[in-house]
């Protein structure tokens, strides 16, 4: 009998047919998508011109994120020219083509893998395609996603099915309990760094070990959502009690005798014992400290305790061009401690970091505190959903009596599609997951981090390690 990964397992079970002799080219069949504004505009615009009409309408959700202002003020009326047109054409297409729409007045509105997840709308052995290379995200629940471009978008619209080429199997084991002020967050930057940000090109990762199966299913999705950050096309974390506990409370999942078959079919979804993987990493967790980017790269980040490394210690010219650009970009040298850095901005918020359970752990450390002076912190929840369930718990007034500005959901200063934009020159603590050149506005610098080493970072005005902070000490 052939040993499966788990990944190869969804592969075939979706596959339609075929495309080579060997089957490494399949059309596959996908399970459910979900579109946003800025990436399905030709898409539908293929369709209308083709006379295509959506295959299955109910299997895909439209929902406005990446341009809209989070700005509370003018949710209503928006007026920005060129997104107010974006997000009025994402509503007709969604209007003419039957598909359900979570608009900027809708009480689900919120950031496409926020909401997908908090709906149950994603479920172990599916496979979904989606707009945004964070689809990966979905694979927290045992399935597998993954981003295509909008020609695939359009395809998939009229057909269900998208051509796809196979990916070879990592396996990444995380064992060992975490130290205090480590999470998720750090894992992954920790294997982003080990492998490199394209250490996971042409691959898809499973996610297993000790430390692995102890995250919470937010946790797990920070794992996944960023494991596209080394090249990944697909990260999956095999479903497991807490998984199924997960999705018993949200208000789409199965229920009663199809919720029983299901979790029964769940249960069988795990690589086989022995099932080869075509590379392997192992990771000790008593490794990790809370990680911080230093340079424009999510694989050129250290330890908080860390200086930033000499040039000389980079291998290969291109390498060390590539450090030597990230430092002249950032406005850092070698040898800087990273604690040192002082910040303009402290950000939270984005599909990777900014569910429920990220913004308990940052005002934990915000409360009794306030943001330095200098700083302009912003907090944008995931979802309405995720900020109606913050302001019940208080959450949400100990970030704006530190002195964040509390948000409306969207994608926000993520990335910089829409007014919440870091000014050229300027230094921001993030909670995101990409620190690319530019990313967050024009010469914007950005330094990764989990949530709580934000709001730590908010806090001292500099960029400090979250251990050092004392519970109820102004530092």
């Amino acid at each position: 009998m052939i040993q499966r990964t788990l990944y190869d397992k969804l592969v075939d079970s979706h596959t339609v047919r075929k495309l080579d002799e060997a089957g490494n080219e399949v059309l596959l069949y996908i399970d459910r998508t979900v579109l946003n504004e800025y990436t399905s505009p030709q898409a539908f615009s293929g369709l209308r011109e083709a006379g295509r009409k959506v295959f299955r309408p109910q299997a895909a959700l439209g929902v406005v994120d990446h341009v809209n202002s989070t700005r509370p003020a003018i949710r209503k009326a928006q007026s920005l020219e060129n997104r107010d047109r974006q997000i009025s054409y994402f509503g007709e297409n969604c209007r003419d083509f039957d598909i359900e729409l979570f608009d900027l007045l809708h009480p689900n509105q919120g950031i496409e893998h926020v909401v997908m997840t908090e709906l149950g709308l994603v479920l172990p052995g599916m496979v979904f395609a989606a707009g945004d290379s964070h689809t990966t995200t979905y694979g927290a629940f045992g399935s597998l996603g993954f981003g295509i471009g909008t020609s695939d978008i359009e395809h998939y619209l009229a057909t269900q099915t998208l051509a796809y080429t196979r990916l070879r199997t990592m396996l990444i084991t995380v064992n060992g309990p975490l130290s205090v002020g480590n999470t998720a967050k750090d894992i992954i930057m920790a294997v982003i760094r080990r492998i490199g940000a394209d250490g996971a090109t042409g691959f898809a990762i499973e996610f297993a070990g000790s430390t692995i199966r102890q995250l919470s299913m937010e946790g797990r999705m920070t794992i996944c959502n960023m494991a596209v950050e080394c090249g990944a096309r697909g990260a999956i974390v095999a479903p497991d009690d807490r998984t199924f506990e997960y999705l018993s409370a949200l208000p789409r999942s199965p229920s009663g005798s199809l919720w029983d078959t299901a979790v029964s079919n769940w249960q069988t979804l795990s690589s086989d014992p022995g099932a080869p993987f075509d590379k392997t990493v192992e990771i000790d967790a008593a490794d990790i400290e809370p990680m911080v980017t230093w340079g424009t790269s999510p694989d050129q980040a250290i330890p908080v305790t860390q200086a930033i490394p000499a040039l000389d210690s980079f291998q290969g010219a291109e390498e060390r061009n590539h450090a030597e650009r990230a430092l002249a970009y950032m406005g850092l040298r070698p040898g800087m401690h990273m604690t040192s850095i002082r910040i303009d901005w402290a950000f939270i918020g984005s599909c990777t970091n900014a569910r429920l359970e990220d913004l308990r752990s940052a005002s934990s450390v915000l409360k009794g505190r306030k943001v330095a002076d200098g700083v302009r912190a912003i907090v944008v929840p995931g979802s309405s959903e995720v900020s109606r369930q913050a302001e019940a718990e208080g959450i949400a007034r100990i970030f704006m009596d530190a002195g964040f500005e509390w948000r409306q959901s969207g994608c926000s200063m993520c990335l910089a599609m829409n007014d919440d934009i870091v000014p050229a020159g300027e230094r921001c603590a993030s909670s995101t997951n990409r620190n690319f050149e530019g990313r967050q506005g024009f010469n914007s610098r950005t330094h990764l981090m989990s949530p709580a080493m934000v709001a730590a970072a908010a806090v001292c005005g500099h960029i400090c390690d979250i251990r050092d902070m004392e519970p109820g000490s102004a530092y």
